[in-house]
């Protein structure tokens, strides 16, 4: 009887350009939704963790900021926190879109991807909008523009076409490790972020146009402030939207609150089926000049 393989986990960072579909793919691979996805550019602040776990392998994946020439101390904290994963997880994928020419972002984080020694694999997204010719043409040309990968993956985040041998390739390359996260584990953030990420995600669908990039949504527990007497089975959270200026303001909340109700409604349906239980959100919304650009308001959010 052949022996049983050995058991391989570790850590894969996921990085590109805004809007290259890294949360689409985190998604993909984990089979739940773990990131917000928007077409909006920047749309991942924070570092978040996507683990897939089968009986030969655990891989945990870092859905990062999309890398781009920052214009607040925002941006220019979501670029240092995707270069700093480069050289402290145990494999790096680089992603590209097919269906685009690869620019001058792509060349520079290729760069940055090749001065560490971390094994990195190229993917090429979005092959569900490429033309097969597109496709082929990118495969040829990237060598010569972005340098050599130990794998060219070209695959669709969206469909799922071409995912399962990204993990093979990922796997092949983890060393053997330990179990990070319990099985059953999708991810490590708390329930708080995932409602409060959700929330954004709704906003920027439902007012993609109107609605400012400098918005910000927290949440908390509501079930803190009340009796063990009062608690039932609803999970409760106050979500609250910051904005910059008060003429934004307005823009969140909607005309007679149509809005901010739309979006906490769509937010609430998804996150009882994420965790299986009735939710309530109440939800406000506040003005916090400038906070993008403020270290002290930042620290306070986590960003």
């Amino acid at each position: 009887m052949p022996p049983e393989p050995e058991f391989r986990s570790g850590f894969v960072s996921l990085v590109g350009r805004p809007n290259v579909g890294k949360s689409t793919l985190v998604n993909q691979i984990v089979g739940s939704k773990v990131s917000i996805v928007s077409s909006r550019p920047q749309t991942t602040r924070t570092q978040i963790r996507g683990v897939r776990t089968t009986p030969t392998s655990q891989i945990v994946l870092l859905d990062t900021p999309g890398i781009h020439k920052p214009r607040t101390l925002l941006g220019e904290r979501c670029n240092s926190r995707s270069v700093q994963t480069l050289a402290e997880v145990d494999v790096v994928c680089l992603l590209v879109e097919a269906n685009a020419v690869i620019g001058g972002g792509d060349r520079f984080i290729s760069e940055l991807v090749h001065q560490v020694s971390t094994p990195s694999v190229l993917v090429l997204n979005k092959t569900d909008v490429a033309s097969h010719a597109d496709v082929a043409d990118h495969l040829g040309r990237v060598t010569a523009e972005l340098g050599d990968f130990e794998a060219f993956i070209p695959l669709s985040a969206r469909t799922g076409e071409g995912v399962d041998a990204l993990v093979t390739e990922l796997e092949a390359r983890l060393p053997p490790g330990p179990v990070y996260y319990p099985d059953g584990v999708i991810s490590d953030q708390p329930e708080t972020a995932l409602v409060a990420e959700l929330v954004r995600e709704k906003l920027l669908a439902i007012a993609r146009d109107e609605l400012p990039h400098s918005i910000v949504v927290t949440a908390e527990p509501l079930d803190e402030d009340r009796t063990e007497a009062e608690v039932d089975d609803i999970l409760r959270y106050r979500v609250v939207v910051r904005v910059e200026r008060d003429s934004q303001k307005g823009i969140v909340i909607g005309k007679g609150g149509t809005v901010i109700r739309d979006a906490g409604t769509k937010a609430r349906h998804e996150l009882e089926v994420l965790l299986g239980a009735r939710v309530y959100l109440e939800t406000k919304v506040r003005v916090d000049p400038d906070w993008q650009r403020r270290a002290h308001s930042l620290d306070r959010l986590g960003l």
